[in-house]
Order: C-alpha cells, then structure tokens, then sequence
C-alpha cells in the first residue's frame, strides 16, 4: 500500500467524522516511518491539473500560521544608510489582507497562467510558496543561522534568530523569503544598522508535520491538489502522472531538486511566459543548482562563526526576557 497522503484518500477511507484530524496525523506518521532510513525527506506532489483556484488553501495557511505572523510594536526604525536599507512593513490592516502575492503575513498565493499551447487555449492555477529545496541555499548561506533545514526536508527561517538581512531571499533562485520590519533581534542589537526585520516564508506547517498531521493546505484542498510523502515516492508518483497525461514535471532537477514538485498538461516555459511575475510573484524558469558553486561553499564555512555568535545572543536574549518576567511578577 503506498504511503502517500492526500485528503481525498481519507476521504474514501471514510474518514469524515470528529476522528478525521486525528487519522490523518497517523496516516502521515507511517508514511514517515515509512521512508527507507532515519531521515524522511517528505515531498509534496501537486497536479495543476486538479487546482480550480478556490484559495481554500490559502485561506487555511492564513488560518492555521496567523500565530506565527509579526506583530511590530510601532513604527520601524530609520536605518542606515537609508538609499541601501528599505523598510518593508506589511503590518497595515490593508497590507495583512493581500492574498495575490507573497508576504511575511501570506505564505502562499495561487499564481494565475492564461494562454494558448498547441492551438488550444488554457488557464492554470498555481500554488505558490516556498519550494523546500533538497540542498536548500538559504539554509546553507544564512550569514547569522536563522535558516535551516529539519531532518524531513521542511526549511524553516527561525524569527527570534533572523536578523532580516535578505540573504535568504538573494540566494534563492525564486526570491520567496519576505521581510517585515520593526520586529526581531535586530531591534535589540543594531537598530539603525543590522538587517531590519526578519524574513517570513512558508515552514510547510513544521508544528503540524511533528504530530504526524497533515500541513493546512493539503486538509482542507477539495480537489486533492496535493499529496504528500517520502521523496522517492513522490518522484516516482509524478513520473507516472506526467507519462499517463502527458504532462511537464518541475522540481525534480530545479536547483538540484525540490520538495515540492508540479506536474502541468502545459511546458512550464509556457507557463513561465503566461504567469504574473514581479515582486512576491516567483518566476517557473529553469534553475540551476546554486550550491554547485565551490565557491559558495567556501562562503557558508566562512559565515558560520557568526551563525553561532548570533545563536547566543538570541538565547541569551530569551533567557533574560524569562529572568525579567519573573523578577517582574509581585511576591
């Protein structure tokens, strides 16, 4: 029986009572169990085919994730140089509700492709967010560690750690991370001269995986876009629906390979020339392997002294936050 999870699978199992969150985590569980290994690469799958752009996923991420959003105390601060430095500060009521693009408070927008391949025309919804790469840069590039790779595959950018210098974002071949400014370590540091703000992308719901559960976006798809498991599986999986379709696969070699792989009935340079593209709208180009530069390499070993040095800090920040509620409290 193949491990791979989708909502429509518990939903055959009949799996639609009070007792359907708690089934789901366990069928995620055993297909980690499942995976060849200590570590479990989990991967998702999703047909292009299937999505009808209902933005129930999007909704969901807002919805479960709403938690994990910044929340500045006041406005941010003027940092230096100011040419060089740009605030970027989405925590306006009005910026909070943009759902058409990235943001530090959406991690996932459904990227609209209309136009004609081969005479006929189409018109494609794509889910968009972070890809999750299998060799992922910005966990490798991070000048002060704040992004990192679990043992499952999932890139996590840790806010109490990120300085918000954009490293991760530069480095990534699609330009996810987003910034929000006036929150964040820096605030405590280096007001005026550290990176302003922490960086916010998709964690591929981390806090829900751990449990065995299933990430927001997968549960609530009505029409299964989405199916999640061990890698090896999952490439096997979208190789079969692009043969019996014949479809187009992308994140399979896409900076030396995803977590999140699509399968399109349209080329995805086709795509590509058909989508909205700009700021917080990722491209669907060919990408290079970026970690294949030696160069690089030698760049992540260079910069992870100060990926300790800032470690320390923000611990010590938090273990003196703690220390100062308690003399706080009234004895």
């Amino acid at each position: 029986m193949s491990s791979l999870i989708s909502r429509r699978s518990f939903l055959k199992a009949g799996l639609i009572t009070a007792g359907t969150a708690a089934a789901a985590g366990t069928g995620l569980a055993s297909a980690i169990r499942a995976a060849d290994g200590p570590k479990t690469e989990l991967c998702t799958l999703l047909d292009l085919n299937k999505c009808i752009g209902c933005e129930e996923c999007v909704r969901a991420c807002r919805e479960i994730n709403g938690h994990k959003f910044p929340e500045p105390e006041g406005p941010p601060p003027i940092m230096r140089p100011v040419e060089r430095v740009k605030t970027a500060d989405w925590s306006s009521p009005e910026k909070r509700t943009v759902t058409d693009r990235l943001t530090p408070y959406n991690w996932l927008f459904i990227q609209r492709a209309r136009g004609e391949y081969q005479g006929q025309s189409f018109e494609l919804n794509i889910p968009r967010r972070c890809m999750h790469c299998h060799n992922a840069p910005c966990s490798k590039l991070c000048p002060f560690g704040a992004a990192y790779q679990l043992r499952n595959g999932i890139v996590r950018i840790h806010p109490d750690v990120c300085m918000g210098g954009a490293k991760c974002k530069t480095i990534c071949p699609w330009n996810i991370p987003e910034r929000q400014s006036g929150v964040g370590l820096h605030l405590d540091l280096l007001p005026q001269y550290a990176g302003n703000g922490v960086m916010y992308k998709c964690d591929r719901c981390y806090d829900r995986v751990a449990e065995g559960r299933l990430p927001a976006c997968i549960e609530v798809c009505p029409e299964s876009v989405q199916e999640i498991g061990p890698r090896n599986e999952i490439v096997q999986k979208a190789r079969d629906l692009a043969g019996k379709t014949s479809g187009f696969i992308y994140g399979l070699e896409e900076n030396g390979g995803t977590h999140t792989i699509y399968v399109s009935p349209v080329p995805f340079d086709v795509l590509n020339q058909a989508l909205r593209k700009g700021p917080g709208r990722p491209q669907l180009q060919p990408v290079e392997n970026v970690m294949a530069d030696a160069n690089r390499w030698i760049g992540a070993l260079a910069i992870a002294p100060a990926a300790g040095v800032i470690g320390a800090l923000a611990r010590f920040k938090q273990t003196a936050g703690q220390t100062q509620k308690k003399e706080d409290k009234p004895s």
